[in-house]
């Protein structure tokens, strides 16, 4: 790279002034009320030794600068000279610095003039409506900008919910003047970062966080989940039906006489449930299973939940208990574990659960630590959907023959 490529041009001018864009500075200087101008930026330039030796690409230089200057374009930078005095050359003006007099100037140089302004009728606007986005508004100023189409109607959604906290709706429900669902589903983390500024700390659910739960954390009404259970016996079937999957709510207030309540995690196995007398078959949902501690009918039932053999399994289970301490396991045994060694895999790592359940019985305590302790093998894992099926009617026969 010749000495010439490093030395500061029009070019690395404009560029330096489009940082100053690109980070949102100059925009933020514009909501806060302060200026950076005149604004003086250094040059690189050549040396005095350098300017006897490249006379001419030093004179090239200058004039380049010069050609881009307010001076000869009517905006932009305004050069700063100074003058060295070289042994051979004498005294000559080159240029130490440039001077931005006003944000016109460089705005103008980068071409952000209609942005700058249309921004500053969107600021006023918010801090119009909304004083307390000030702060925000020097910060994400490039956000509002990339949001220019959509600012009016994002203001109409604080104004909404300012107006209406915690409606208890779905977002469907919503009436906003040119705003529909996919419209804030699409902007939920950008929403939440406002909702939380404008609204007052009681119209926010703090524990609810994330895209996910944006419906709870502003009450609003969400999609229910849905909790889908099989009814193992003819003779509960509800309205003719054995395969359903309802609200939790609605499960909580089902009326039924089923005596025994298995929970198991794998679909297939929820299908392929062998009938028994008097039981349903609830499909888990991992951790989700603490839902169930909702379902006050449960604790005068039997419950049996049978998972995965492997430290994830144990966690859920020993979950479940804090919903359900009565709960049973089946098939989580080291006798299963073993008659199924062909069959072993591999517990994902970051699945692995390294802590110390305390609602575990005893002998299920004694598996869990000897998985999580690599006692057989390295991350063993029983995957319950692979367990032969004959052993698992031969569990159930015997669960089911045993009182209580």
């Amino acid at each position: 790279m010749s000495a010439a490529a490093t030395w500061s041009s029009a070019a690395t001018i404009r560029a330096q002034v489009q940082r100053l864009w690109d980070d949102g500075r100059l925009l933020a200087a514009r909501v806060r009320g302060e200026s950076l101008f005149p604004l003086e930026l250094r040059l690189r330039q050549p040396t005095v030794a350098q300017t006897g030796e490249r006379f001419d690409e030093v004179r090239a230089w200058i004039k380049e600068l010069d050609a881009g200057s307010k001076t000869a374009r009517g905006y932009g930078y305004q050069i700063v000279w100074r003058e060295i005095n070289h042994r051979q050359l004498g005294r000559n003006r080159v240029p130490g610095s440039v001077v931005f007099e006003s944000d016109t100037d460089a705005l103008r140089l980068i071409g952000r003039q209609a942005e700058a302004r249309h921004f500053d009728q969107m600021a006023a606007a918010t801090v119009s409506a909304f004083p307390q986005l000030a702060a925000w508004l020097a910060r994400r100023a490039l956000v509002v900008l990339e949001q220019s189409e959509a600012w009016a109607r994002i203001l109409a959604i604080l104004e909404w919910f300012a107006a209406h906290p915690r409606p208890g709706l779905y977002l469907r429900q919503l009436d906003i003047a040119g705003v529909d669902s996919k419209f804030i589903e699409t902007r939920k983390a950008l929403l939440t970062e406002l909702l939380d500024l404008v609204l007052p700390a009681g119209a926010i659910d703090p524990k609810a966080t994330g895209a996910r739960q944006f419906e709870a954390r502003y009450g609003l009404l969400s999609k229910p989940a849905l909790l889908r259970f099989r009814v193992l016996d003819p003779a509960h079937a509800i309205g003719g039906l054995s395969d359903l999957a309802v609200p939790l709510a609605q499960f909580a207030a089902l009326q039924t006489n089923v005596r025994r309540v298995f929970i198991t995690e794998n679909e297939i196995n929820g299908l392929a449930f062998p009938a028994l007398p008097d039981a349903m078959v609830i499909f888990g949902g991992g951790y989700g299973v603490e839902r169930l501690a909702d379902v006050d009918w449960l604790t005068t039932r039997e419950v049996v939940y049978w998972g995965d053999i492997d430290t994830h399994g144990f966690a859920i289970l020993d979950r479940l208990r804090a919903a359900i301490p009565h709960a049973r396991s089946i098939l989580m045994d080291s006798a299963t574990l073993m008659a199924h060694r062909a069959l072993w895999g591999a517990e994902d790592r970051d699945k692995r659960f390294g802590g110390q359940p305390s609602r575990l019985q005893r002998d299920e305590l004694a598996l869990f630590e000897a998985l999580r302790d690599d006692v057989f093998g390295e991350r063993i894992r029983m995957e319950q959907e692979r367990l032969s099926y004959a052993w698992v009617e031969h569990a159930l026969a015997m669960l089911t023959a045993s009182p209580g």
